[in-house]
């Protein structure tokens, strides 16, 4: 379902705020890193998943339990570093000795949109 003009130019508006407080931040999300790393991340989560499949068969053809035990584990772990891999920024921003602190959130542009909503909300009350 397509944007309205109206949400159109809120997006907008958010974008604007968002390269306005921060630039780097902002940057680093519309490039293709972000994507590039969202797609390898789900690739590499998806060849675990496999692995994890083969694992649970082959324990359960040799009759060890604690390698089907395992394999659902690697399973279980790939499929939640998928669904995390989504979610998470750009490389480098995870866990590990290496990685920047996640950007803080200035409250200044969620205080305004949410100023501007409640007053839109207002106005469209009192009509």
């Amino acid at each position: 379902m397509p944007l309205s003009e109206h949400e159109q130019r809120l997006l907008e508006q958010m974008e604007r705020a968002l390269y306005a407080e921060d630039p780097k931040f902002a940057s680093a999300l519309e490039g293709t890193g972000l994507r590039t790393y969202t797609r390898r991340r789900v690739y590499q989560a998806a060849a675990g998943f496999v692995v994890g499949i083969a694992l649970l068969m082959g324990g359960m053809v040799a009759q060890q339990i604690w390698v089907s035990v395992v394999g659902f584990l690697v399973m279980l772990g790939c499929a939640v570093l998928a669904v995390t891999g989504w979610k998470r920024g750009p490389a480098g921003q995870g866990a590990g000795p290496k990685a920047s602190p996640a950007p803080r959130r200035k409250a200044g542009v969620m205080d305004r949109m949410e100023q501007r909503w409640q007053r839109r909300r207002d106005e469209h009350d009192g009509m």
